[in-house]
């Protein structure tokens, strides 16, 4: 997804869809590839960032003499970050699509929406060309960044980009010289492009990104958003088993009982410590092995069989009770 040809077919693929009443059967390798890709579950962050990312592309459309207000999202590895980030995209590269359909006949599509990974080590001149790269910018090793800073302002403003999404941001270190000119050089972007910009990255906060002259700056202008795990409860709502009921009611399962999961509610929040990637990841792979092994429901037994991602097992002491 990081080139224009990648976006565009991620954004307007039709997203997947739980099994609906009266629709025939998938066959078998169908709901494991469904399983395997898996509808998106919207999670409080996600309604958070759609809203904030709406209304400050209103707030800065017109604005001329400083750089836009942007957003940066952070949290901890497997909290959804990346998800909340493409989910938002996507809504945003269809609701432009929709409102503004390219001409008859036209061979371009408008590019509303920019998605750049910042590369590891990354300095000024790689990561502008990976914005050069995302739509198809010719670039030579002999281009000084000047050049290619130029040439991508000059196309992203020729393509209607208002939307730049910025994944991986925790990698740049503003305390190193090659990682204060990356800095200085996505200060430069957002004065230059009429876009919003929205970073994700892994507990930015806790990163060099705040500290400093260029961090104060960077603060200044973001809006945070903590895409964290989720708790057991907050106030009156339950939003772990929230979206535990949402994950269930999208399984693909012959002789899986709704609810039986939610009856799990505890050991699922203290088994993947609320993140959402964890959780998703756990119950995927629950419902893959339910098909391969043909039971076809999610039980407590098999839920604990499942070897997790290390961040999440190191946060779970697994209980052998059946």
């Amino acid at each position: 997804m990081t080139t224009w040809q990648g976006w565009h077919q991620f954004a307007t693929t039709e997203p997947l869809t739980p099994p609906q009443p009266g629709q025939p059967a998938r066959s078998r390798d169908e709901r494991l590839a469904y399983h395997s890709a898996f509808v998106t579950i919207r999670t409080p962050a996600i309604s958070t960032l759609a809203t904030q990312v709406r209304t400050l592309m209103v707030l800065g459309r017109h604005q001329q003499a400083t750089a836009r207000p942007s957003l940066i999202v952070t949290g901890p590895a497997a909290a959804g970050k990346t998800t909340a980030l493409l989910h938002v995209g996507r809504a945003c590269h269809l609701a432009h699509t929709r409102k503004t359909p390219p001409p008859p006949g036209s061979a371009h599509a408008a590019a509303p929406v920019a998605y750049v990974l910042v590369p590891p080590g990354a300095t000024a001149k790689t990561l502008i060309t990976e914005f050069a790269r995302y739509l198809g910018i010719p670039t030579t090793t002999r281009m000084t960044q000047t050049q290619i800073t130029d040439a991508v302002c000059h196309t992203y403003t020729a393509a209607g980009v208002q939307l730049v999404l910025i994944d991986e941001i925790h990698r740049l270190n503003p305390r190193t010289t090659t990682g204060a000119q990356a800095a200085d050089l996505l200060k430069d972007l957002t004065e230059r492009l009429a876009a919003t910009f929205v970073y994700a990255g892994i507990n930015v906060t806790d990163t060099p990104l705040f500290s400093g002259t260029r961090g104060a700056q960077l603060a200044g202008r973001a809006t945070l958003i903590t895409c964290g795990p989720l708790p057991a409860r907050h106030g009156t709502r339950e939003p772990f088993r929230d979206v535990i009921t949402d994950i269930e009611n999208a399984l693909d399962l012959t002789h899986h009982k709704p609810g039986a999961l939610l009856r799990h509610a505890p050991y699922l929040h203290q088994r993947t410590a609320g993140r959402i990637g964890s959780l998703t990841r756990l119950i995927r792979q629950a419902a893959i092995t339910a098909i391969h092994d043909d039971t076809e429901r999610i039980t407590k037994a098999a839920l604990d069989a499942i070897q997790l991602d290390h961040l999440a097992e190191q946060h779970h002491r697994p209980t052998r009770n059946r």
